[in-house]
């Protein structure tokens, strides 16, 4: 079993900035595309930024030239850092990957357990 363990949630004022990290653990062959998620309140669950295995990225309109999306191979872990956060960016954050467990396998999505992130004065 895998698993995706998000951090770096929490309370920042307007304007602020937060830094989501997002490890995956477990047993697989491979990673592929790694991505954030968030889901507000009452809303659906809404793609934020996704970077393939190859690093290319793709931002949902609301956050770009606001948010990066990073990832480190080596530890298996996907960073989204978020500059001159809004109320509107207040949302559960989740992260996503497909794992492959095999050479010739197919990708199979995982999700984490998502981390709160509010932006508040």
């Amino acid at each position: 079993q895998v698993q995706l363990v998000e951090s770096g949630g929490g309370l920042v004022q307007p304007g602020g900035s937060l830094r989501l990290s997002c490890a995956a653990s477990g047993r697989f062959f491979s990673i592929g595309a790694m991505g954030w998620h968030r889901q507000a309140p009452g809303k659906q669950r809404d793609m934020v930024a996704v970077i393939t295995s190859s690093g290319s990225t793709t931002y949902a309109d609301s956050v770009k030239g606001r948010f990066t999306i990073s990832r480190d191979n080596a530890k298996n872990t996907v960073y989204l850092q978020m500059n001159s956060l809004k109320a509107e960016d207040t949302a559960v954050y989740y992260c996503n990957a497909g794992f492959r467990y095999s050479s010739a396998g197919n990708y199979f999505g995982s999700w984490g357990q998502g981390t709160q992130v509010t932006v508040s004065s």
